[in-house]
């Protein structure tokens, strides 16, 4: 029997493990930056999530996490919120944390007043509430506290207590081989001791109509009415045999969740039934699961021995994820005929829609498949091999020649499909109700993967290498009469070409370009090329449902395009769901309408379905989770957030935190801001939760933060005021003192330039009284100047005359000479007078005295020449002397000669030895020499 049951379970789970599971939020230890093991969570009124974690109380807001290490430093085992107290049990201590003005979280001890009352080596694994009083269990007793009076009450009983467990009117726990009580009146009161809650771990209580469910470790669920103990057969009770239940929640919705050491978490519904098995190979992070915690927007917490993990059982979108890598990279899906058909590239696989199914693989397919085309009826698969038919789940090969990317249908042929194949274009016919290969078109043989043809018979082709292609066919599709290539627009990687709307788009990184039937040209669309704006392209893949709706796929959005009820105008739709969280193969994103609003969403390791029209969020409002300021290069201090901040000038870089505390896998809150007093418009959106400004000016601030979640806008919006100081030396007092200053030293600046000016007058009158004395010098150096000019002139006619004068003596000697001369002829006659004659010549001729006389002119003349040359020269003769001195005047040899009574042949070699007693180079002349002494 007990074989049957294992042999029935593994069925039940094969079916469990191959259907869509709701999304898995994994945190790793390196995410939150603590410890690997939480054994205790619980959430507070604004949404946020406390762990108790190996390394102290854990705190998740939904965009940061925080780590309040525990006040004796040991691993924190309990936490509960109450109120706005979260209350935590560690060892031998527990207490309450509660929020301060500044967002932080400050301890308060409450076993430090009873800690003479605490057992040693005591830890505190559970704590529970009710009304006023809060309850702390450890394994030895049950501390109650009264919130209002602050006093304490010790259940403490003979056996160790195994756990403790709240319902909605009561608390019980457990004792180990004693049962199970209930706490009344302040004491343990004995609700059943039957041998098998005696023998049995309890892991949790719950309050049912009828009694109480009951949880065990090992032998799953039982009910207790009254003193009466059953046991509910469930379909999970065979795995319980292989792994214990370890943590067990009642949900909003009455199923029950189970937390396991080694088998995952099981989902059950009411009735027994497993809705969900999730273990590690199904996308949990462990197997063993410490504790469970449903939150306020029903999901459910899994504290494991290696991380935590949010599972969201009530999301929109659901998943499936292929770790066992059977299915593959899924390329198409297509809903037909019941059927889900899911492309890959491992083959077409198939199950019923909306059923528990295993996915079926359909034989012949085996490769590559590209796409799936419902058409009149028949679904057709592109695959690497060619095209196939399916028809319950079976295919039949109808073109193998070349491998088919994509299917169209010709307009106003319902008869005729076009297919876009690895070497062209060919045409596939319907003949008698079965559909077979017509023709290639021929002239064309380039890949075909993505194409539109028009009413014209015009053949549009994009090729990722290419470019854009534009064919033109014959009317009977048989030939490409000629095909031009586009220059713009150019080529691109995972670029795509679509018709939406009866016009055809093409789509690159540089935007999205749509075709002028008219020009058959391409223009940028202004609004399908904002999606690729900011860096957010990765690919160009364009897709159109069978509502009109134009889907394409950016970094951090999928989007989508519809028509407004009363226009044709597009609106924008984005999904802010990033294309790492999605998986998807960048060029080869999939999507196919499953209902109005369900969709399929292919990924390299599975799929996701999700409802377009369950996107809102819920409750929520925006908020700051802390505000840090801080000088430059120091550690920053987080601030009050309920009061406007007053800084210091020099603390004029701050950080600003926030959260919306929603805690979706793939949707994440976007944020909107803007800093009034230094930003005139509101930032673009952003999921980034933080945000910096640094190096402020002194000044008036607001803050202000919006969010949306998935295009829907919360109703808040946060706000936060703040003054930056002027710094000291821009106070009013400082001006002030400025004012002062200013007046002190402009007066004295006055005084300066007034000093300076009349230093600079008196300096500019003494320089120009220099100037005139500089004049007049000038003047009088000018008048000595033509004065001495007029005296140099005198001394020179004087010279001059002294010459004549000389010359004159001379002549009169020589005349006289001559006379004296021809009286001697006479003399012989002995005349008397004649004697007396020539005695007469001969005193007026004395060459001495004429000397004398030349001298005694040329000394008045020229006082020290004389003097000077007979210093400078001591071994002059006086007939040198005389030679200088009529070289001084000026005259030839010819002239001084006979002033010597020599001739010109001797005067030369007395000049000659003149220069030689003077020593004068070869080169020096004489005569020059003479006149510059």
């Amino acid at each position: 029997m007990k074989t049957k049951f294992l042999i029935a379970f593994f069925l039940i789970c094969s079916c469990v493990f191959s259907q869509v599971l709701p999304p898995i939020v994994k945190y790793a230890p390196i995410t939150y930056g603590a410890g690997n093991q939480n054994w205790m969570i619980s959430q507070d009124n604004n949404q946020f999530v406390f762990f108790a974690n190996n390394e102290g109380l854990l705190e998740f807001n939904g965009s940061n996490w925080q780590l309040y290490p525990s006040p004796n430093e040991t691993i924190i085992r309990s936490v509960k919120v109450i109120g706005d107290k979260i209350f935590t049990g560690s060892y031998m201590e527990f207490g309450f944390w509660k929020r301060q003005a500044n967002g932080m979280l400050k301890y308060q001890s409450l076993s430090k007043s009873i800690k003479n009352k605490i057992l040693d080596d005591e830890q505190f694994w559970n704590i529970l509430n009710y009304d006023q009083w809060v309850v702390f269990q450890s394994l030895s007793r049950i501390y109650i506290y009264d919130t209002k009076s602050g006093n304490f009450k010790i259940i403490a009983p003979n056996n160790d207590v195994i756990k403790s467990f709240r319902t909605l009117n009561a608390i019980y726990f457990q004792i180990n081989n004693e049962g199970l009580f209930e706490i009344e009146a302040g004491k343990s009161r004995l609700i059943s001791n039957n041998p098998i809650l005696k023998a049995n771990r309890i892991v949790n209580v719950f309050s049912i109509d009828e009694g109480l469910l009951i949880s065990t470790q090992k032998n799953g669920f039982y009910k207790l009415v009254g003193t009466v103990l059953s046991k509910l057969h469930m379909e999970i009770d065979p795995a319980l045999t292989e792994g214990s239940i370890y943590s067990c929640e009642l949900l909003s919705d009455g199923d029950l969740a189970i937390g396991t050491v080694s088998n995952g978490v099981f989902i059950v519904s009411k009735e027994g039934v497993v809705r969900y098995h999730i273990s590690q190979s199904k996308g949990l992070s462990n197997n063993t699961a410490l504790s469970l915690f449903e939150d306020a927007e029903k999901n459910l917490w899994v504290g494991l021995d290696n991380g935590i993990n949010c599972i969201n059982l009530q999301s929109n979108i659901q998943s499936y994820v292929d770790d066992t890598g059977a299915l593959g990279t899924v390329y198409s899906s297509k809903l037909h005929k019941g059927k889900l058909y899911v492309g890959t590239n491992h083959g077409l696989f198939y199950k019923t829609y909306k059923s528990n199914e295993e996915f079926q693989f359909v034989n012949g397919t085996k490769g590559q498949v590209w796409s799936l085309f419902s058409y009149d009826g028949t679904l057709f698969c592109g695959h690497d091999v060619g095209t196939f038919v399916v028809e319950n789940g079976n295919v039949r090969s109808i073109f193998s020649k070349s491998g088919t990317w994509k299917f169209e249908g010709v307009p106003g042929q319902k008869q005729l499909l076009l297919q876009g194949n690895y070497y062209g274009v060919s045409i596939l016919e319907k003949v008698n109700g079965q559909w077979r290969f017509r023709n290639k078109l021929e002239g064309f043989d380039y890949s075909s993967k993505y194409f539109e043809l028009t009413d014209a018979f015009e053949i549009y082709v994009s090729h990722e290498y290419k470019g854009v292609f534009r064919l033109v066919s014959d009317a009977k599709l048989l030939k490409i009469k000629k095909y031009t290539t586009y220059k713009q627009p150019k080529k691109g990687k995972n670029a795509s070409l679509i018709k939406f709307n009866n016009s055809i788009y093409y789509a690159y990184k540089e935007g999205v370009f749509k075709l002028n039937n008219k020009t058959k040209q391409f223009s940028k669309d202004t609004l399908l090329s904002s999606v690729f704006e900011k860096d957010e392209y990765t690919s160009g893949k364009m897709i159109v449902d069978n509502t009109r709706k134009l889907w394409l796929f950016s970094k951090n959005y999928i989007n989508y395009y519809s028509f407004t009820k009363l226009s044709d105008e597009l609106k924008q739709n984005s999904i802010p769901i990033p294309a790492s969280l999605t998986n998807s193969m960048l060029g080869y994103e999939n999507i196919s309408q499953l209902s109005n609003s369900d969709y399929f969403f292919g990924t390299t390791d599975g799929y996701y379905t999700m409802n377009i029209n369950d996107l809102a969020l819920k409750n929520y409002k925006v908020s700051f989770s802390s505000i840090s300021t801080n000088i430059l290069d120091e550690p920053a201090h987080n601030n009050i957030l309920q009061e406007e901040g007053l800084f210091n000038y020099k603390e004029n870089n701050i950080n600003f935190n926030y959260t919306v505390p929603e805690y979706n896998k793939y949707i994440n809150p976007e944020y909107q801001y803007i800093l009034e007093g230094f930003q005139d418009n509101w930032s673009e959106w952003s999921s980034k939760p933080t945000i910096n400004f640094k190096n402020l000016p002194s000044g008036d601030y607001v803050f202000k933060l919006k969010a949306k979640f998935a295009n829907s806008s919360l109703g808040n919006t946060a706000s936060y005021s703040f003054t930056i100081r002027e710094p000291w030396y821009s106070s009013n007092i400082a001006l002030f003192f400025y004012l002062i200053i200013g007046v002190v030293l402009a007066r004295f600046i006055h005084k300066a330039y007034k000093s300076y000016y009349k230093k600079k007058e008196d300096k500019l009158i003494e320089e120009n009284n220099l100037l005139l004395e500089i004049k007049e010098l000038e003047n009088e150096q000018q008048m000595m100047r033509v004065r001495n000019e007029q005296l140099l002139g005198d001394v020179d006619l004087k010279s001059r005359e002294l010459a004549a004068s000389t010359m004159n003596l001379h002549n009169k000697n020589e005349l006289l000479a001559i006379i004296k001369e021809d009286l001697k002829k006479t003399n012989k006659d002995d005349n008397r007078g004649v004697k007396s004659v020539i005695s007469i010549i001969n005193n007026n001729i004395t060459e001495k005295d004429s000397w004398n006389v030349f001298k005694e002119a040329f000394e008045n003349t020229d006082k020290e020449f004389l003097k000077k040359i007979k210093t400078a020269h001591p071994s002059l003769t006086p007939s040198d002397l005389r030679l200088c001195a009529y070289l001084r005047l000026n005259l030839s040899s010819k002239e001084v000669a006979p002033l010597l009574n020599i001739s010109v042949r001797s005067l030369e070699i007395k000049r000659y030895r003149l220069r030689k007693k003077m020593d004068l180079s070869h080169e020096q002349g004489l005569v020059e020499y003479i006149l510059a002494i």
